[in-house]
């Protein structure tokens, strides 16, 4: 029987889409990643193509593809959810400086324990490979703290966009070094930057004023594809290409602020709510379909034996520790003691995965175990899910101690005659269990 005839494809893609829907509605519930379902369910499919005899699939181009179009999806979800506003300015520096010093403190240690434990190990290439490891994973924080409050969900966002980001900007940066002929040094990176940031905002107005003069019903996936094609070209130019997506998600999040003055006269502010409305839904339909079967392909890619070495074990413990390390020193720094659950929100997901098999070849150590990637993504998604289960915990535990203590009130006022009903009582306790002034 062939196994990967075309309708056990559609078979298996739908089941799989069936099944992460129904990964997210456990995940609500019990804090427990739906990626890691997903991990799971891929290495599930693995075994279960080398039971019924399937051909080896070399399935990375399809991966490759995948992440890349997941990684525009989940930053420009990310990027229509933030709003630009004067009030907001103090979060947003704090999450980029948590989202920069991090990045770099965690891949200069991690450097440190890679150049130490695995031969062939050269500082510039142990940065290389650490930086992949020090990129917080916005396809897994982004779902995962919806039910957190405003300011702390807020802040994940911006911190882990911010990541993203920068941290694909620090890998290009350390792959450019590798060819002196091409490298520019920081003044090159900086002007890079510069020019990527001028067309970022030129193409962002140009598609928001074209896109809300066509009339035809059927334009989201056209821009959805001017955006991909955007990345593209840059990338081909070498521009920092995620920049461009994240700059048009704030511009039509936040068309007032951007079209001030002349430019107000443009827009056709009605329109273009519109586009921004069907592009948040079809944006966040998209990224869910792509992130699934991302990590599900990974799953089935996965060297489950690589994760039994000592030293595999060894090197990634170390890593995870010092991620924590550093993110509790920044966030007690920064944020102060109230930093909890954000302190164990710090997963590596699929931007890890993408950026390791982006290594230009001549930068590939042998001695380096994949299986350090599989229990670094597994090992802080686990100590997320720990930690916003204990979080949970003790606020549940605090309501239910405000309800007694609101009861008991509500009860001796009964007592003392200032109520005579019962249900007065009761409804005088409002959601928090505190009593209504």
């Amino acid at each position: 029987m062939e196994i990967f005839s075309s309708y056990n494809v559609i078979i298996g893609i739908s089941l799989t889409i069936i099944l992460s829907f129904i990964f997210n509605g456990i995940a609500k519930k019990t804090n427990i990643p739906a990626v890691l379902m997903l991990i799971v369910l891929g290495i599930v499919f693995q075994y279960g193509i080398k039971a019924f005899g399937g051909a080896e699939v070399d399935f990375f181009p399809m991966l490759e593809v995948l992440g890349i179009v997941g990684l525009i999806m989940i930053v420009l979800e990310a990027a229509l959810e933030l709003e630009l506003k004067r009030e907001k300015l103090i979060p947003i520096l704090k999450s980029f400086a948590i989202a920069l010093i991090g990045l770099v403190a965690s891949a200069y240690v991690a450097a440190i324990i890679l150049k130490a434990l695995i031969d062939g190990m050269t500082m510039q290439s142990a940065l290389l490979y650490a930086t992949p490891l020090s990129i917080l994973s916005s396809a897994i924080i982004i779902p995962s703290v919806a039910g957190l409050s405003d300011y702390k969900k807020e802040f994940h966002i911006y911190e882990s966009t911010f990541s993203d980001i920068l941290g694909i900007m620090m890998f290009y940066f350390l792959t450019g070094r590798l060819n002196p002929a091409e490298d520019g040094g920081i003044t090159g990176f900086t002007l890079n930057l510069i020019l990527t940031i001028v067309i970022s905002l030129i193409a962002s107005y140009g598609i928001i004023l074209i896109f809300q003069k066509i009339k035809s019903p059927v334009k989201l996936f056209l821009l959805i594809a001017v955006l991909l094609l955007l990345y593209g070209l840059g990338k081909k130019m070498h521009l920092s290409s995620l920049i461009i997506i994240l700059i048009f998600g704030l511009v039509i999040a936040n068309m007032k602020l951007f079209f001030q003055w002349k430019l107000e006269r443009l827009l056709d502010l009605e329109k273009a709510k519109t586009i921004y409305h069907e592009l948040h839904v079809i944006t966040a339909e998209t990224a869910f379909v792509v992130r699934t079967l991302f990590f599900v392909i990974f799953g089935i890619t996965i060297v489950l034996s690589s994760l039994l070495s000592f030293k595999v074990a060894l090197i990634s413990i170390l890593i995870i520790i010092s991620i924590y390390v550093i993110r509790f020193g920044l966030l007690r720094l920064f944020l102060g003691k109230d930093i909890s659950p954000q302190v164990f929100i710090a997963p590596r997901g699929l931007i890890t995965v993408l950026l390791f098999y982006a290594i230009p070849a001549e930068a590939i150590i042998p001695g380096f175990e994949p299986g350090i990637l599989l229990f670094v993504i597994i090992g802080t998604s686990l100590i997320m899910t720990g930690g916003m289960i204990r979080d949970k915990k003790g606020q549940d535990d605090e309501l239910t101690s405000a309800q007694v203590e609101a009861a008991a009130t509500a009860e001796v006022a009964h007592i003392m005659g200032a109520t005579t009903d019962l249900s007065t009582i009761e409804n005088s306790l409002n959601e928090d269990g505190e009593i209504y002034e």
